[in-house]
């Protein structure tokens, strides 16, 4: 079974730690985003940079992956009991219980389950897609997704009005038979599914006209998610009992949302840190200037002292992302990019000839400018 894929994915080794992990999906998530890679197969692979991250953000998932591959982790061990955020898609799919991914590698003959015994219903999953300044402050939105929930008309029971189940005669309420096969070998004995109540140990007689004896139907469910302020791509918020209905009485599963936070076209975001890249004139960078900057909180001015060169960034405190697990916000940095003028009018050649004259510089009359004779 293929458990590396996931890791290499993102970049990194199988040993890596949940920060190495955590770091390297930022910059693969980056690389790879459909707003800011426009080159094909890019959408892909963002999504599968996203499965990845997933899986081994989550303790419990990336045990599974480790020992089964992708089929222990899309089975969905653990997955369910955690509340609050994880680390790192619409509509919804359900997390099965160890029972299935044993059954699927082994084909049954665990310990047996009472059918008769309450059930919780699956987990779901939904994403939701949010603009970067709706992840930065945070936003009240509006979910509608379909979900399993208990029939109207006959509470979850299956049957008609006035009617109940049975226990199945074949089964005695047990949900598997044993069967008896001659071999080549010899007889051997085996356990299966009753077919005749395909596992419930139930027997409806008469199923209601609304669910045909499910005891479930399917509901399009809407729910009001309160997304915190400073949330990032990949994290996921759990809602109790918003997934599916449980069965025998038990309780509905949980619903999983995850975030998916578009790109900025002005600023970059790396987790509470906001970075703003600035234009300035090569006549502001070397005599200094008092400039505003743009950050997600409003316009600031900042003082550029005089020789500032660039790739030089100035920190401007509190000024970034609300910090989700603690308090105040991350800090904003201005990375300084130096223009060159272009289309100089006379008045300007004049003025950067009589400075080079002033700082020594020959100029040549040949066609090369200003800024060639330097280099």
């Amino acid at each position: 079974m293929d458990n590396t894929e996931f890791y290499e994915r993102l970049g990194v080794d199988k040993n890596a730690n949940s920060d190495e992990i955590k770091k390297a999906y930022r910059k693969m998530s980056k690389k790879y985003h459909p707003d800011l890679n426009k080159e094909a197969g890019a959408e892909q692979k963002y999504k599968d940079v996203q499965e990845a991250y997933e899986t081994l953000s989550d303790d419990q998932k990336r045990a599974a992956y480790d020992q089964y591959g992708s089929a222990g982790a899309n089975a969905g061990f653990g997955g369910g009991n955690g509340g609050g955020f994880s680390g790192f898609s619409g509509g919804g799919s359900g997390f099965g219980g160890f029972e299935d991914i044993f059954s699927s590698f082994f084909g049954g003959g665990g310990a047996q389950v009472n059918p008769n015994a309450p059930r919780q219903g699956d987990d779901l999953q939904y994403r939701i897609n949010l603009k970067f300044e709706e992840a930065i402050f945070g936003v009240e939105k509006e979910i509608k997704y379909n979900r399993e929930e208990l029939c109207h008309t006959c509470a979850g029971s299956g049957a008609k009005a006035g009617t109940h189940a049975q226990t199945c005669h074949k089964c005695n309420g047990r949900g598997q038979i044993n069967v008896v096969r001659d071999t080549p070998i010899g007889r051997m004995q085996s356990t299966q599914v009753c077919d005749v109540c395909h596992g419930t140990g139930k027997e409806i007689k008469e199923p209601c006209p609304t669910c045909h004896g499910t005891g479930h139907e399917k509901v399009a469910h809407t729910v009001k998610v309160t997304v915190p302020a400073g949330v990032e791509s990949g994290q996921r918020m759990r809602l109790q009992s918003q997934g599916d209905a449980g069965t025998n009485g038990g309780g509905y599963g949980d619903l999983y949302v995850i975030f998916q936070v578009a790109a900025s076209d002005k600023f970059e975001r790396d987790g509470s840190e906001i970075y703003y890249q600035m234009p300035l004139e090569f006549v502001q960078a070397a005599l200094g200037d008092e400039i505003e900057v743009p950050t997600v909180h409003g316009n600031v001015k900042l003082k550029i002292p005089a020789g500032t060169q660039t790739g030089a960034n100035f920190r401007l405190r509190g000024k970034g992302a609300p910090k989700l697990r603690g308090s105040g916000n991350g800090d904003q940095y201005v990375v300084i990019n130096i223009t060159t003028p272009k289309n100089l009018n006379n008045s300007q050649k004049e003025a950067l000839q009589a400075f080079a004259k002033a700082s020594g510089v020959e100029m040549s009359s040949g066609k090369k400018g200003f800024f060639d004779k330097f280099k």
